[in-house]
């Protein structure tokens, strides 16, 4: 195999040669480079990536809307139906959840939704829970515990 392998050689035709622009009259590429006389298409720059032609641009014929908080904080949301798959007495945290899949990426704070139902009673420690998830959570013998460090955005100081 080794002795095939020394020989391997590219077919005919596979590579072509590199083409010199601006090499002189006589290489038929020379002075323009193929880029013709004048405009923007001869010129180094070219145009820019959003240029349009002299039309208003899509960026800024589009309505600019709402408002989007830099400083938001980012709230997982996890189901109390999908708490199901821990065992009884099992204590549930932001590590459990992580460690079962329900709660990926970063995150500020874990809220804990009622969408679905639990039978098993288990202790859940999260930032925030609604209503109808707590009442779930105790009707099942379980226990809502609250985090109580939620990280907020920057409180802004008042100028003096």
């Amino acid at each position: 195999m080794a002795d095939t392998l020394s020989k391997l050689s590219k077919p005919e035709g596979a590579t072509s040669k590199k083409i010199r622009r601006g090499r002189g009259v006589g290489s038929g590429l020379g002075k323009t480079a193929g880029r013709g006389q004048k405009g923007q298409y001869a010129r180094s720059r070219g145009f820019k990536p959003h240029h349009e032609g002299g039309q208003t641009p899509q960026h800024r014929r589009l309505p600019k809307r709402g408002f989007n908080n830099a400083f938001a904080a980012t709230i997982a949301e996890v189901n109390v139906g999908s708490l199901e798959v821990f065992a009884t007495g099992a204590k549930v945290d932001e590590a459990a959840l992580r460690a079962r899949g329900l709660v990926k990426g970063e995150c500020d704070g874990i809220k804990i939704l009622g969408k679905g139902d639990l039978t098993k009673s288990v202790t859940v420690t999260a930032h925030s829970f609604s209503k109808g998830a707590a009442e779930k959570i105790q009707k099942a013998g379980g226990k809502a515990l609250l985090v109580s460090t939620i990280i907020e955005a920057p409180a802004k100081t008042a100028k003096k």
